[in-house]
């Protein structure tokens, strides 16, 4: 920082980093704004012998590089216009300006190389009070752009005490459709950080009442009541939990980590992988939705370890680990020390690996082809019903008697 503010002396930091230093919290990302037009930048830092990176000049933005840690320089701006999806803006020398345009208030502060914090709308006090409000007009806001419907809720699980801003409920109730006029791609990163964060349960239910989750996805429409966590076809999936009692909130009283993949299978069940190809995610994220889905392999704490080395060598480690939370909240709903230690013996049994590959068959005098595909899948599944511990030479001893 040193190193830019010599160059850059008007330059302050922004953002979240101004919010985390003020909270006390590890900073991750370094964001700068400064008055000078992004030509201007990119021209001072290169003399300066910094490395630039024109990351979004069209937005103002050049990223330096210092010791290899980046550092994201914005010129400062402001909306000439907006279509609640995005804005064309127009530079500005004005801080309260470039301030005015941001989302909240614990987001609009800044502060110089001199330790002066600039807070234009007592983002620090909302920040101290645990209040997350709209800077200005809460619905003008939401009309710049919908996407700060559903960073409302993110925030608020972070950083939110107490009852929810009213005003900011209020406007984002009466625009909750516009949800529906964004791209999925931006509802889907915004939805999956959610659903990673804190206070997942209640922030839920409060996007449920404001109507912003039924313009997530098709979920509701498919008979999914995000108050009880119950898909129509998955009623039996509360079987044995207390009343009340949703199926992600047993996950989360069984101690399970913060993945916003899991947390989405628990919450909606099936329905989760109709979401999944409304939202656009990845092939191998709609995989691993569908695999959450899976009853086989079986999973208990009971399992001998044949049975552990078959599930390794059956399902991927994460599917494993994941499935496990799943069923130790439909199970129980609380923390095991039993469901862990099988946890532990997963992660510990060395990954199995059948020993026969094709060369094997063409020495055992195999033709290529279907045969040779019979030929292994049976000496798997004898391995496998032997709990994955014969040898190359067992399996081949079994084979020729097979014969």
């Amino acid at each position: 920082m040193a190193r830019i503010w010599s160059v850059l002396p008007e330059a302050r930091l922004v953002g979240g980093c101004v919010r985390d230093l003020l909270c006390g919290r590890a900073l991750h990302d370094f964001d700068l704004a400064a008055p000078e037009v992004p030509d201007v930048v990119l021209r001072i830092l290169k003399q300066a012998g910094i490395r630039a990176v024109p990351t979004g000049l069209e937005h103002g933005t050049v990223t330096a590089v210092v010791n290899r840690v980046p550092y994201e320089i914005t010129t400062l701006r402001r909306d000439a216009q907006t279509d609640g999806r995005h804005a064309v803006v127009e530079w500005t020398s004005d801080w309260a300006e470039d301030a005015a345009r941001r989302d909240f208030t614990i987001n609009a502060m800044s502060l110089d190389q001199h330790d002066c914090l600039h807070d234009y709308f007592g983002g620090q006090e909302d920040l101290t009070a645990g209040r997350v409000r709209f800077v200005g007009n809460a619905g003008q806001r939401i009309e710049e752009d919908a996407l700060r419907a559903l960073r409302f809720f993110r925030f608020e699980a972070r950083y939110g005490a107490g009852l929810p801003d009213h005003a900011a409920l209020t406007a984002i109730t009466e625009r909750a459709s516009l949800v529906a006029s964004l791209s999925v791609e931006r509802v889907a990163s915004e939805l999956l950080r959610i659903l990673a964060g804190p206070d997942v349960v209640r922030i839920i239910r409060l996007m449920h009442e404001a109507g912003v989750w039924a313009q997530c996805g098709p979920v509701e429409d498919a008979g999914f009541d995000v108050l009880t966590g119950v898909g129509a076809t998955e009623a039996g999936l509360r079987c044995g939990l207390p009343a009340g009692v949703t199926f992600l909130e047993a996950l989360l009283r069984s101690g399970a980590p913060a993945q916003a993949l899991l947390r989405l299978r628990a919450l909606c069940g099936e329905w989760s992988e109709v979401l999944a190809r409304h939202l656009k995610l990845s092939n191998a994220e709609k995989q691993h939705l569908k695999l959450l889905g899976e009853s086989s392999p079986d999973l208990l704490p009971t399992m001998d370890d044949d049975a552990v080395r078959r599930a390794r060598f059956v399902q991927d480690m994460t599917v494993l680990l994941e499935r496990s939370w799943l069923l130790q909240a439909q199970c129980l709903g609380s923390v095991s020390a039993e469901w862990d230690g099988l946890r532990k013996r997963l992660a510990d049994m060395p990954q199995p690996v059948f020993p026969l590959s094709g060369r094997d068959a063409r020495e055992a005098g195999i033709e290529p082809g279907p045969s040779m595909g019979v030929w292994l899948r049976t000496g798997q599944a004898w391995w496998l019903e032997q709990g994955c511990r014969p040898d190359r030479d067992a399996c081949l001893v079994y084979l020729r008697a097979k014969a």
